[in-house]
């Protein structure tokens, strides 16, 4: 990785021979926080991950989520800007700069609709899922799995075009389990990097001697489609009142009833049931799902919201 940096008294920085001027913070996770910057050479404003390296293995993942975004350059991947590693001390930041999405993240606007008694529409929802699912194939393409999908991580443009961001949980789609011990490794690297109400069933509870591949991003996948169709994921509310999320999995999910009858077609209801199937090997592919998505797709994406 890059080292070009240079934090000067009016909150300038450098990186990779190109100046920045700090704006304002935008926010903050467990381990990393974003700012607002803005080019000087271009005049954009772009977002800049901030990620802290305690140790070692923490800018091994750090470089690990550089490479996989140098991996891709898909209209449906949060692309990347520009990065570096500064030393602060026996500690380590990682500098990621990607482009700025004023319209913020799928999750902010199902909320915003929620908010209004409002949800989006079938024709949304399509354009969204298909650009959502043209991403997870150029992934899966490539061998790896994302293996952390959620509204939250995925950006829209003003057109409703998805982008898939933090590729940091992503690694091989393919994963060969030979042992309990392994299992049981696979199985805490899960529960460190896969959000628990999006995890695919099979990483809860890992067998010995099984293979877990791409087919955990179906999963998730379906989770998101619920999301935009009834408000929240099928096992949000389970996990926000404390209920175990491990056994909800393991159950068939069932479509909500709330919303009013007809408001998303049957064939659209019966694509979200193949994507949450408990077992995987029973769950499609994304090249399958896009397929799907295709056939349903009208013509001209419509761009209005259904009232609830």
């Amino acid at each position: 990785m890059g080292s070009t940096l240079c934090i000067c008294s009016r909150g300038v920085i450098t990186i990779e021979n190109k100046r920045y001027m700090f704006v304002q913070k935008l926010g903050e996770g467990g381990f990393s926080y974003v700012d607002l910057v803005e080019g000087v050479h271009d005049g954009r404003f772009y977002a800049l991950k901030r990620i802290l390296c305690h140790d070692r293995e923490d800018r091994k993942e750090a470089v690990h989520e550089v490479e996989m975004h140098r991996l891709f350059n898909h209209p449906n991947i949060l692309r990347l800007e520009g990065q570096c590693i500064i030393e602060k001390g026996s500690k380590w930041e990682a500098w990621l700069l990607l482009p700025y999405v004023a319209k913020g993240t799928l999750w902010s606007e199902v909320e915003s609709l929620r908010d209004k008694n409002c949800a989006l529409s079938e024709d949304r929802v399509l354009h969204i899922l298909r650009g959502i699912s043209l991403g997870l194939k150029a992934i899966h393409d490539r061998g790896y799995a994302h293996r952390d999908l959620k509204p939250t991580n995925v950006l829209l443009e003003d057109d409703d075009r998805p982008l898939i961001m933090d590729l940091g949980s992503m690694n091989h789609a393919r994963i060969e389990v030979t042992s309990s011990r392994q299992a049981m490794s696979v199985q805490d690297w899960a529960a460190q990097r896969c959000t628990i109400s999006y995890r695919a069933p099979e990483l809860f509870s890992v067998e010995s001697n099984c293979v877990i591949d791409e087919r955990t991003d179906i999963w998730s996948l379906g989770c998101v489609l619920y999301c935009m169709m009834f408000g929240e994921g099928p096992f949000d509310m389970i996990f926000q009142k404390g209920d175990s999320v491990a056994l909800a999995v393991q159950n068939n999910v069932t479509i909500r009833t709330r919303i009013v009858i007809n408001m998303y077609s049957q064939a659209l209801e019966s694509l979200l049931s193949s994507m949450l199937v408990v077992n995987h090997q029973e769950r499609p592919y994304i090249s399958t799902i896009l397929a799907q998505i295709e056939t349903l797709v009208p013509a001209v994406d419509g761009q209005a919201t259904t009232r609830i």
